[in-house]
């Protein structure tokens, strides 16, 4: 099926023809649901923390931030902010001035509360002659939101989100970037001040990083006292999936070649494997909020990164005690009941084991990849939850699952699906080396069988696309994950532009 040419493309992208004949055989039989057993609840999965837990987390984090560790906020921000405006693309192109649905009239009821006004009246004046007020007065509201959207105005609707203008500020307005600049100086600076933050980007977008990050570290280390590390890296061609048609063929662009997407956000499992630290933070780019009300999200970072230390330390514990030969059959026993406990992870297969495979099943739970996921409860945001799934031994653990990895004609994994109390908002910390401190190789713990197909449009022609597992579901699904409940202040994404307007990011 494949030609020369098709080889040669393969050959440049750096992907092996073995790979694309997995994918092609992904579109025929799909993905596996997964077999949940139980929604995580708090006590059931979930750990809710008192008083005196968040003061032992927190001076967890202390001690190691003062200590040899290292650590490193790593920021999945390539996306492009095309979706956080489709309602105002849809406005912009239609045929009428005023706006009619919920979203266009308080998008221009407040337009003057939006970070980026002062640059849109600038924008408006050069394309126009006149400034926002003056335009909307005269009925000429597209043009307003052209200049927003389009190359020749502000081009929000082509940058990343991570380059617009969030929120107002001491001295000027912020972009997410510096806003999490700020955040790392706040929660993941060590003892001596160093800050190391990873954001990936696309090419296409990386000068404007630069030019920002050009045009601000050195003020922003000179405010908060820090030495910023940055760097960037973009997603990788190699992990763009085939394209396929109705017909799972492969889909053929005009000059004969084949056509690949992005294969999701799983795709930057290969750029977290390729950090060194030891504690490497996880968060979106636009949940940021301003510094005057980042209190709630700085403190609980640092009780989910204490946890995390803290449990590293009790695993790096008990697999010193296996490898010294000295461990007792009580010694094990304990162990399991740790993972049981505290790791939520569980197997009816443990009741007959020999001592030797009972060993080797704990060591096994033990020696991996951490995670601590901060969730909130659920309000009715569309994502992803924490669940209790089967893995492929026959153990269940914590994972979190999206609404496409259940069953939908199932009424008993909906039913559990419906009952779930809590959301996941993407707040990882993440422990990425082993109890002997060596690099994990992350690609070794995904579960392959996960991921997504979804319908998509090719010059007026509907295809399939593959998504890899995605980073913080399949590609973490072999990691020891414990869920911690987080107040919802510590959750304010911006979804559409209008969600710039909540209370939350109005400074």
């Amino acid at each position: 099926m494949l030609t020369t040419q098709d080889l040669a493309q393969l050959e440049r992208k750096g992907i092996k023809p073995a790979v694309i004949d997995e994918q092609l055989k992904r579109f025929e039989t799909g993905f596996p649901y997964l077999a949940i057993e139980a929604v995580a609840t708090i006590g059931n999965g979930i750990v809710r923390l008192d008083d005196e837990a968040i003061a032992a987390c927190l001076k967890s984090w202390t001690e190691f931030r003062r200590g040899s560790g290292t650590i490193e906020k790593f920021v999945p921000a390539s996306g492009a902010a095309s979706r956080m405006f489709k309602d105002l693309f849809a406005f912009a192109n239609g045929d009428h001035d005023e706006p009619l649905t919920d979203f266009e009239q308080k998008f221009f009821a407040r337009i003057n509360n939006f970070a980026f006004y002062p640059l849109l009246n600038k924008a408006c004046v050069k394309l126009h002659g006149k400034d926002v007020a003056e335009l909307v007065a005269e009925g000429r509201r597209r043009d307003v939101a052209h200049a927003l959207l389009d190359a020749d105005g502000l081009n929000y609707g082509a940058l990343p989100k991570a380059l617009l203008k969030f929120h107002r500020a001491a001295g000027g307005v912020h972009t997410p970037v510096e806003e999490h600049l700020e955040e790392g100086a706040q929660y993941a600076a060590t003892s001596d001040g160093h800050v190391n933050l990873h954001f990936t980007v696309s090419p296409e977008h990386r000068r404007e990083f630069e030019k920002l990050l050009n045009a601000r570290l050195e003020i922003m280390q000179d405010v908060w006292g820090v030495t910023y590390h940055v760097t960037m890296s973009e997603q990788k061609s190699s992990t763009d999936t085939i394209a396929v048609t109705t017909d799972n063929v492969p889909y053929r662009e005009a000059d004969g070649s084949l056509l690949f997407r992005p294969a999701g956000h799983g795709a930057l499992l290969e750029n977290l494997n390729e950090r060194d630290a030891d504690v490497v933070f996880v968060k979106n780019i636009d949940n940021v909020v301003p510094l005057n009300l980042r209190h709630d999200t700085v403190r609980y970072k640092k009780v989910i990164a204490g946890y995390l230390v803290h449990i590293q330390h009790e695993i790096a514990t008990r697999l010193n005690l296996l490898d010294s030969g000295k461990a007792t059959a009580d010694d094990v026993a304990e162990m399991l009941a740790f993972v049981e406990r505290e790791l939520s992870t569980r197997s009816p297969k443990t009741a007959t084991m020999s001592a030797p495979e009972l060993k080797d099943y704990v060591r096994g739970k033990l020696d991996r990849p951490i995670r601590v996921c901060g969730v909130v409860r659920n309000e009715g945001e569309p994502g992803g939850g924490p669940y209790l799934a089967y893995n492929a031994d026959g153990s269940y653990s914590p994972q979190i699952l999206e609404a496409a990895q259940i069953n939908a004609e199932d009424p008993a994994a909906v039913a559990l699906m419906n009952s779930g109390t809590h959301f996941n908002p993407v707040d990882l910390v993440c422990y990425i080396k082993d109890y002997k401190g060596r690099k994990f190789d992350l690609k070794k713990f995904v579960d392959r069988e996960t991921g997504l197909i979804s319908m998509k449009s090719k010059s007026g022609v509907e295809i399939k696309a593959l998504e890899l597992p995605g980073l913080w579901n399949g590609s973490m699904s072999d990691w020891n994950t414990i869920f911690v409940e987080v107040p919802i202040e510590t959750f304010n994404p911006v979804k559409t532009v209008n969600d710039l307007l909540r209370r939350q990011h109005q400074a």
